[in-house]
C-alpha cells in the first residue's frame, strides 16, 4: 500500500468512523433466543449453545425465549445457577475464551445495577453485555503505540489493537480495571498514565462472533506517554508492541489490519484531534 503522510480531514475522519460504527450495529445469529435472567432481560443465547444447557435445572427453553432462574432470587442462589450454566457449557467446548475469571450479569437496560456473576467464557455464547476499557497511548513526538494480539487469542488472534484494552470483572470499578489492563497488556504503571484523560463511553459494539454474540460497551481515553516510557507486554496475549505515525495508522484502518474495536477507538481518537479544516 502506498504511503502517505497526511491524514484525512475531520469531516472524511468522521464519515469513516460511520461506517465502523455501522458494522458494529448488526442482529444476533439467525435461531438466537431472547436470554432472560432472574425475570430480567439480560442477553441472547446462542444457538449452537442450546443444547449444552437444555438440561440444567433452573433453565428453561421456549420457541421465543430463555429464562435462567425465573424463579431464583438474585444472590447466591442464582450465582450457582449461572455457575452451572458455565460449566455446562465449558464441557460442551462452548466457551473458548474460560479464564476463571468472573465478570457482572447486567440487564439490558438503562442504570442497570448487576444482579449477577458469571465466568468470562461465557460472556458471548449468552450474548450478555460486557464493558471493555481502552487506552490511547501516545508518545511526545505525536505517534500512537499499538499492539498486535497473541495468535492465542479467542478472538481476533494476530490482529492490531489498541495498546491497552480489557474487559471489567465483576465488582471492578472501571478506572481500577483501566490501571490493572495497563499493567498487564503494556507494563505501564499508574505514574504512567496519571495524565490520561477520563474514561468515557463511545460505542455498543453488537456483532455476531464464531461463539456467539459480543455485546459490549466501549469505554476510552488518551494518555501521552514521557519520553523513554516504552510498553511492554506481561500477560503473553501481546505479540507485538509497536509505534506509527497517525497517517501510518489510519492505512492500517483502511487496510482492517486493526480489530474493529480498536478501529472505532482510534479512529474515534484521530477524528477528536484533527483540525475543524
Amino acid at each position: 500500500m502506498q504511503q502517505t503522510n497526511r491524514l484525512p480531514n475531520k469531516a472524511d475522519l468522521y464519515r469513516f468512523l460511520q461506517t465502523l460504527l455501522s458494522r458494529a450495529a448488526q442482529a444476533p445469529h439467525h435461531g438466537s433466543l431472547p436470554l432472560f435472567i432472574a425475570g430480567r432481560r439480560c442477553g441472547t443465547l446462542f444457538p449452537g449453545a442450546v443444547s449444552a444447557i437444555a438440561n440444567v435445572p433452573g433453565v428453561e427453553l421456549a420457541t421465543n425465549r430463555a429464562d435462567f432462574g425465573r424463579h431464583h432470587p438474585t444472590g447466591e442462589t442464582l450465582n450457582n445457577l449461572l455457575a452451572e450454566i458455565a460449566q455446562a457449557l465449558r464441557q460442551a467446548g462452548k466457551t473458548p475464551g474460560w479464564r476463571g475469571e468472573l465478570l457482572d450479569v447486567v440487564p439490558d437496560a438503562p442504570d442497570s445495577a448487576p444482579i449477577g456473576a458469571i465466568e468470562r467464557g461465557t460472556m458471548r455464547p449468552l450474548g450478555l453485555i460486557t464493558q471493555a476499557v481502552h487506552l490511547s497511548g501516545w508518545s511526545q513526538d505525536g505517534k500512537l503505540w499499538v499492539a498486535r494480539r497473541s495468535m492465542t487469542k479467542a478472538t481476533d488472534p494476530g490482529m492490531w489493537d489498541t495498546l491497552v484494552g480489557g474487559l471489567v470483572s465483576a465488582g471492578e470499578p472501571t478506572d481500577l480495571a483501566l490501571e490493572r489492563e495497563s499493567d498487564e497488556e503494556a507494563g505501564l504503571d499508574l505514574a504512567d498514565i496519571q495524565n490520561r484523560s477520563p474514561l468515557r463511553k463511545i460505542a455498543r459494539m453488537q456483532r455476531q462472533i464464531p461463539e456467539g454474540y459480543q455485546y459490549e460497551e466501549v469505554l476510552t481515553c488518551e494518555c501521552v506517554l514521557t519520553d523513554g516510557t516504552i510498553p511492554k507486554n506481561r500477560d503473553g496475549e501481546v505479540m507485538e508492541i509497536d509505534c506509527f505515525a497517525p497517517p501510518r495508522v489510519y492505512e492500517m484502518l483502511v487496510a482492517g489490519n486493526f480489530t474493529l474495536e480498536a478501529s472505532i477507538v482510534l479512529t474515534e481518537d484521530l477524528w477528536r484531534r484533527a483540525p475543524e479544516n
